[in-house]
């Protein structure tokens, strides 16, 4: 079992930001500024191309930290920030640049690699939460849920569907191929976002996952726009929701 080593730490904000490795995984623990207390977690999983410390991961953190007094936890995918990219890794993203330019779909090159990625990364999401819940301020039995969007619903609806500490979670824009049926083992309340102009995820294709989610709870959240259209607001509802199902002060939205 690998445990957390922390290698930096700053604060802005309002906001505890803390560099670790887990084995040889980087990542990042966004914290309140009194450590001391226990408060939940989230574990977010951030989208291809982009790293632990994108401004959407770190806003998203903040939102969390800030509004509700949570924890909140990015670690880097294979091949993607801090990781080298594998050979595997490289011919993947030149067949997509291929498709793009060609004009051809990106859709079955995205879900083959992101199938490829989760195998790798979901082992990585639950070793580093156990590394996590060792912290005292984290602790071993509180609330944890789970957002992340694009290649974070890729890896975390496999992760989620064999984790049962995730009491909660969020995902959105991805195709149902090689999630569907592992979608239809989870059951916890489940946030899905979808675009309903979505030029490389056909709306058929959302709504299929969306449907696949086994909850009692599930909501589904649909706005007009492309791929990179998802609105600000989402991320509100997101942080809401998460009040909502771990605990937490009330979240009161900006003006």
């Amino acid at each position: 079992m690998h445990s957390l080593q922390f290698t930096a730490e700053s604060s802005s904000n309002g906001m505890i930001e803390r560099d670790f490795t887990v084995g040889d995984v980087p990542g990042v623990l966004f914290s309140p500024p009194s450590g001391a207390d226990r408060a939940p977690l989230v574990l977010m999983g951030h989208g291809g191309g982009t790293h632990k410390k994108h401004p959407s991961m770190a806003g998203r953190a903040r939102l969390l930290v800030t509004g509700c007094g949570f924890h909140a936890a990015v670690i880097d995918a294979p091949g993607h920030g801090d990781r080298p990219r594998t050979a595997h890794d490289e011919r993947e993203i030149a067949e997509l640049y291929r498709a793009r330019a060609a004009g051809e779909p990106e859709g079955p090159i995205v879900v083959r690699y992101n199938a490829h990625l989760a195998e790798l990364a979901v082992p990585e999401y639950r070793t580093t939460l156990d590394a996590l819940q060792e912290l005292p301020e984290i602790g071993p039995d509180g609330p944890v849920g789970y957002w992340g969007i694009n290649m974070g619903t890729a890896i975390g609806v496999p992760f989620v569907a064999i984790e049962p500490r995730i009491t909660a979670a969020v995902f959105g824009q991805h195709w149902p191929e090689a999630l569907a049926e592992k979608a239809k083992g989870i059951t916890v309340p489940v946030e899905f976002d979808l675009q309903w102009d979505d030029e490389h995820i056909p709306r058929e294709a959302g709504l299929a996952l969306f449907d696949a989610f086994a909850s009692k709870e599930k909501s589904l959240h649909v706005n007009s726009g492309k791929h990179k259209e998802l609105p600000r607001f989402e991320a509100d509802s997101a942080v809401r929701f998460f009040a909502r199902h771990l605990g937490g002060r009330a979240v009161t939205a900006p003006a």
